[in-house]
């Protein structure tokens, strides 16, 4: 079986650390795997990226190119819209590798237009890693339930028109997507009741696929020496939050982190608590954290992140709405116990009280009461850290993830062949 995975970038942001860590898990369980890139940043001799200097070039400003619609919103974040219309020769690329099976994975920042969707004839397994594909055009819907028609009047473009830029874009994927032949799968429970309650993909076959992670390097070591690996003090309480934007991503929740940590501070010992944040480095202008900070910079490569949670008591993951983040993944994989909102898919990952803390969504006070509750007992921090690992090993291994999707690619080959 030969898959092709197509992925903006390989090991980027989230959803592209998620598409290639799932391209490693089948190449590991003997499925030939390929991943179709706009950004290579790796080494691996099975992504195939842009080749010279032109080509490279013009990958570099498709992003900047086919953000050129949301000129006429100008109070449009365009970190999280994408229109998808600028044309490429993708479709004549996977014409020529003639794959199995074609997996998608998140194709935005211009890498994939929408009408080229529908020139694809092999069977189609489109993994969302957010909402884009059945909205008009936002990554995350917040409030607005509009996707569940036809888009129009929308809040983030901040219009006030029916017939704007979600609509067209809503109007082109449902033009082009009629009758695909198409799959999807999403990681979490949330997203594919989100999916299901889409105007475009209601008559879809959807199922829930975890992300998976390489638990030999995301595992739990001696929380002393990844301190001292990293130079982090060795008495105190550290409490960590990351992301790619962890402070600038209002999506992450930082402004929700802040005032929990002063809450948290009212009622601790403040010599007894630091705060590490990963994805940034210190701001010009200190921010007030209510603890002594330690920022860590831009990390991607496993096995800082490994060690930065192992180095840590407790991750926090104040977000507003998020699919399956890879942070808390990670976490819980290395042992480490999570606070989060119990939102989107945060209860697929956590056990309120079983391996992590779930609070009210938005509410600061049982934030800053999920983080104290997790480092007041020793006792109980043993367990919930066991438990966090257990769960990762039950539910969250590379090779279980490529296991299921092998399975479904399977029955979806047996499928198209027994009609023929």
């Amino acid at each position: 079986m030969n898959v092709l995975m197509l992925s903006s970038s390989d090991i980027g942001g989230g959803a592209a650390r998620s598409a290639y860590r799932l391209h490693q898990g089948l190449q590991a369980i003997n499925v030939d795997s390929q991943m179709l890139v706009q950004t290579k940043i790796g080494d691996d001799f099975r992504i195939i990226a842009p080749k010279g200097k032109l080509s490279k070039g013009l990958a570099k400003i498709r992003p900047v190119i086919d953000n050129l619609p949301l000129s006429f919103y100008p109070q449009c974040d365009r970190k999280v819209f994408a229109a998808q219309w600028l044309p490429n020769n993708l479709n004549q690329q996977i014409a020529q590798i003639n794959p199995n099976i074609v997996n998608l994975h998140w194709v935005c920042d211009g890498f994939l237009p929408i009408e080229a969707i529908t020139k694809i004839r092999q069977p189609i397994v489109w993994t969302l890693h957010d909402m884009w594909a059945f909205t008009g055009g936002c990554h995350y819907s917040y409030d607005c339930d509009r996707y569940t028609s036809n888009c129009g009047t929308c809040p983030q473009l901040d219009s006030h028109h029916d017939w704007d830029l979600s609509r067209w874009i809503w109007k082109r994927k449902h033009k082009h997507w009629q009758g695909l032949n198409l799959y999807i799968v999403t990681p979490s429970k949330w997203l594919a009741k989100c999916a299901k309650a889409s105007s475009l993909f209601e008559n879809v076959s959807i199922e829930v696929i975890p992300y998976g992670l390489d638990l030999k390097v995301y595992k739990p070591i001696d929380k002393l020496l990844a301190r001292q690996i990293l130079n982090l003090p060795q008495n105190t309480k550290l409490v960590l939050f990351g992301s790619l934007s962890p402070t600038s991503d209002q999506r992450k929740g930082f402004h929700l982190l802040q005032p929990a940590l002063h809450r948290l501070r009212d009622r601790t010992d403040q010599a007894q608590i630091e705060v590490l944040i990963f994805g940034t480095s210190e701001p010009k202008v200190s921010l007030d954290l209510g603890f002594k900070s330690h920022y860590l910079g831009k990390l991607s490569d496993d096995i800082s992140l490994s060690l930065i949670y192992n180095a840590a008591d407790v991750f926090v993951a104040p977000s507003i709405e998020d699919n399956l983040p890879n942070t808390v993944l990670e976490s819980i994989a290395c042992g480490l116990p999570v606070v989060a909102f119990d939102i989107g898919g945060m209860s697929d990952m956590i056990d309120h009280k079983a391996n992590g803390y779930l609070a009210q969504p938005f509410d600061i006070e049982d934030l800053a009461h999920g983080i104290s509750w997790i480092l007041e007992d020793c006792d109980r921090y043993l367990n919930l850290a066991h438990q966090a690992r257990a769960k990762a090993e039950r539910e969250f291994s590379q090779e279980l993830q490529a296991k299921r999707y092998l399975k479904l690619f399977e029955e979806i080959l047996s499928s198209r062949s027994s009609k023929q």
